[in-house]
């Protein structure tokens, strides 16, 4: 499994080919990744995916996206479900203003590209032009055979990382994972922090997340943690401690881990939001603060047990 980041590194033959995003690598994404990974290894050719980073939205509008994934989370969501070699190509203007030829050709230069999978709706190239007839013309030229994939959708409508993104953004996590197919997850180096959960009996892991990822709003949540094969049961706080610190302006992330006592410092967790429990309030004492982490640790622990 390579994970490559950028096409000039690769240099392949009989490959065959997906090209998207993939953020979050979703339920409706893994019915074009399973068919790939399942073809390829049929023919024994590599099964390739080629992604973007950053977003390519992000670029062609000037509008900020934050992902479900960062680069490796999706590659190794990809490589878990057969996929042999990911490349994570830059997304630049320049990179945007090439037509649908010049980029296949590109493709077919270091894949040696024999079959493409594409989604129902995809397009590439300057001004969107290279749709799936189009690439069929190319294919005839350049020697790479086409077949679109239809969408997977369910009650709600066809699966979309925008979707997806909005119930993040709202603080849905059980619908977010639903439609992932697994729960949502932030992973960070353990850092140093104020240390004033420490001081309350309540240490918290204060954990330095990507800032380019899709953060929930601002809240108290039920997570699962995990520290290398360990894990753990996590009250988890996002926000501001507007309690302590009111003109904080970057959410910190801070999880207690439950029946829990050691020095994770320098060590890698990743949290797996479950369930958000309520919204983040200032107090006006640090005793009422202590019976609501309290609460907010016996809720967590109900409704984690409860889903084992």
């Amino acid at each position: 499994m390579s994970h490559y980041r950028s096409l000039e590194e690769v240099s392949l033959k009989n490959s065959h080919l997906t090209v998207g995003v993939f953020d979050g690598v979703h339920r409706g994404h893994r019915e074009i990744i399973h068919k790939l990974a399942r073809d390829a290894h049929a023919m024994d050719a590599p099964a390739v995916v080629l992604t973007f980073d950053p977003h390519p939205a992000s670029v062609l509008t000037g509008r900020e996206i934050r992902c479900l994934t960062t680069p490796d989370e999706r590659a190794d969501l990809l490589f878990s479900l057969g996929v042999d070699s990911v490349v994570t190509q830059r997304f630049t203007p320049d990179l945007a203003a090439l037509s649908a030829h010049e980029y296949m050709s590109r493709l077919q230069t270091h894949l040696g590209l024999r079959r493409l999978l594409i989604g129902y709706d995809f397009a590439l190239g300057k001004g969107r032009e290279g749709n799936a007839p189009r690439l069929g013309e190319i294919g005839s030229e350049l020697g790479y055979t086409v077949e679109v994939v239809s969408a997977l959708g369910d009650e709600s409508g066809v699966i979309s990382s925008t979707e997806i993104r909005k119930l993040v953004s709202t603080g849905n996590m059980p619908e977010a994972g639903k439609l992932l197919g697994y729960p949502y997850s932030m992973s960070g180096e353990v850092i140093h922090g104020e240390g004033r959960g420490k001081k309350i009996n309540f240490p918290t892991a204060n954990i330095a997340y990507p800032k380019n990822k899709a953060i929930p709003p601002n809240g108290i949540y039920a997570c699962r943690a995990r520290l290398g094969n360990e894990r753990f049961m996590a009250a988890t706080n996002i926000g501001l401690n507007p309690t302590f610190t009111p003109e904080r302006k970057i959410p910190s992330l801070e999880a207690y881990l439950l029946d829990f006592d050691r020095d994770i410092y320098g060590e890698t967790l990743t949290l797996e939001f479950v369930s958000r429990l309520r919204d983040e309030i200032r107090y006006t004492t640090v005793e009422a603060l202590i019976e609501q982490i309290h609460e907010d640790v016996n809720q967590t622990r109900e409704i984690l047990s409860a889903k084992d």
